[in-house]
């Protein structure tokens, strides 16, 4: 099928998209553009909410580093738009496999699209612990990539908060150690092995196993800004930037809708090389899939689903035209 445009209104109910990708950020865009390249009518659904909303800036993806995550979804739209995909602001609340094997996807609960596939994109949420003043800096004096946001803090003051995550959190203690010698790990109770602390320790990083309570914001006698952090035994803990690491939540409700397996260890829906579900016609990628994706990984995987996507549509298209007799084999050696 011809790539086509649409508008945003009802026409994109009143035909029979080759794909639906749920999510519009890196890793839907970069599927999006490769199949509307490809000729396959793709429609994009996004509901406005990207992981990486709040940050001011994203690094470690070549040739777009610093650049701004709002900056970078505008760009890949209008990429989008230009190869002949369309792009709808909303949110799929629901999805079934209809009778004839294609998918229904409920649309802000009053719409229904119509896709001969389906490319869940639509990343994973971070679950902070519960400290007061924490999530209110997110993406400003608090990070959880050192990848991502270690290097800008380098020779700074750097604490980390331990969390939920707590394999995670001693890791990210020491590998926070490499962009700093004045990093304090808050264990905030969570378990330390003595093995653990012992390696923490002769790395350079100093332990303290005293609870966190509050995270607030002040400014030294210089006029100089830094974020505190306040001890349940009275002490506070005073650096240029917090890293912790958040539980990842996927928002995998549509992958579950439609019956897409989880791997039994990670309990994340399992998928392939290419991003193929245990649902025929199902692909997933990105954060969903992996919270541990960069965005340059994120958008990686979604061109590799997007080519594994293609694929599939294809071969179903040539089965189609051999059972319609509408093959034409003519020049064919």
């Amino acid at each position: 099928m011809d790539a086509r445009t649409f508008s945003t209104d009802g026409s994109v109910s009143e035909v029979l998209w080759d794909t639906v990708i749920v999510g519009g950020g890196a890793t839907g865009l970069s599927a999006g553009v490769v199949l509307a390249r490809a000729q396959f009518a793709t429609l994009v659904v996004d509901g406005g909410a990207p992981r990486n909303g709040r940050a001011d800036h994203m690094h470690g993806y070549l040739t777009r580093d610093g650049m701004r995550p709002s900056e970078f979804v505008l760009s890949g739209q209008a990429e989008l738009t230009r190869y002949g995909g369309t792009l709808v602001r909303a949110s799929v609340t629901g999805a079934r496999r209809a009778s004839d094997g294609t998918f229904e996807l409920c649309v802000d609960g009053d719409r229904v699209v119509r896709a001969r596939s389906v490319l869940v994109a639509t990343g994973s949420a971070d679950e902070l612990p519960d400290i007061p003043g924490l999530a209110e800096r997110w993406a400003s004096e608090v990070h959880h990539c050192p990848h991502c946001h270690g290097y800008e803090v380098r020779g700074r003051t750097i604490a980390v908060i331990g969390s939920a995550m707590g394999a995670v959190s001693s890791h990210l203690a020491a590998l926070m150690r490499r962009y700093s010698s004045h990093v304090t790990f808050c264990v905030n109770g969570i378990e330390v092995s003595v093995a653990e602390r012992q390696r923490l320790t002769a790395y350079g990083v100093r332990l303290i196993d005293v609870g966190v309570t509050r995270v607030v914001t002040s400014a030294d006698a210089a006029g100089d800004h830094a974020v505190t952090i306040e001890l349940d035994n009275g002490a506070a803990v005073r650096c240029a930037a917090i890293f912790v690491a958040p539980r990842p939540v996927p928002h995998d409700a549509i992958l579950a809708a439609l019956g897409a397996a989880r791997d039994p260890v990670s309990g994340l829906v399992a998928v392939d090389s290419g991003g193929a579900t245990s649902c025929a016609g199902v692909w997933a990628a990105g954060n969903v899939v992996n919270p541990r994706a960069q965005v340059i990984a994120a958008a990686g995987a979604g061109s590799t689903a997007a080519v594994s996507m293609t694929g599939w549509l294809l071969d179903r298209e040539l089965s189609a035209a051999v059972s319609a007799g509408l093959l034409d084999v003519r020049g064919v050696n």
